[in-house]
């Protein structure tokens, strides 16, 4: 089975290797599917080790596109200065190499079901609600726990452009998790000075 993720996101990333392209031109290209497409290229990278300084920027563009959905927009719109940037070369083929494992399990998981669910309105909105705060979540100075928020994002993107309503589903209740461990987190920073000097009598 051949998913339309897969063979958009590696023709958008064969051209990128190819020639600069902006986040402009392929949400020009792409339209509605764009908001996804768009999304998923900008938090593959946070499945391996990132350089510093790109989670505020990439994280920003990912938000500001959910929060878009949210809203129902159905052309996705970006400011200028961010429409403009190009991904380096570099970038695109790193992300080509690594697209292969990615689409090996989507295609095990992902295909049309559930249409009703998929193609409501209102399941629009709530993926960009659920985008959104699994964004917030991978924005967060939280060290080695980018991957996981992603994964999030990666399964309610790829079901979204799929029409998977059942996967859809499925990643609502992944975000809930994903939500409930980083509330974990937080509680266990919040209880860590009042901690520490029991552990160290």
């Amino acid at each position: 089975m051949h998913l339309r993720f897969s063979q958009d996101i590696k023709s958008l990333l064969q051209r990128l290797a190819e020639q600069p392209l902006t986040l402009g031109d392929i949400l020009a290209e792409t339209s509605e599917r764009g908001f996804c497409l768009v999304i998923t290229l900008l938090v593959l990278p946070f499945l391996f080790p990132m350089p510093p300084g790109l989670t505020g920027p990439f994280g920003g563009a990912c938000l500001l596109l959910s929060a878009q959905m949210v809203l129902g927009r159905r052309s996705p719109w970006l400011p200028k200065r961010i429409a403009n940037y190009k991904f380096p070369r570099s970038f695109a083929l790193f992300l080509l190499q690594n697209l292969g494992r990615l689409t090996k399990v989507l295609q095990k998981i992902a295909r049309p079901r559930f249409a009703k669910i998929a193609h409501n309105p209102l399941i629009w909105r709530i993926n960009g609600l659920c985008i959104s705060l699994l964004t917030v979540l991978l924005i967060l100075p939280i060290p080695f726990t980018n991957p996981i928020p992603t994964v999030g994002i990666l399964f309610l993107t790829v079901a979204t452009i799929e029409s998977d309503g059942l996967l859809i589903c499925i990643s609502y209740g992944i975000t809930v998790l994903i939500t409930l461990l980083f509330g974990f987190f937080g509680y266990a920073v919040w209880l860590a000075p009042s901690l520490l000097p029991s552990i160290f009598k």
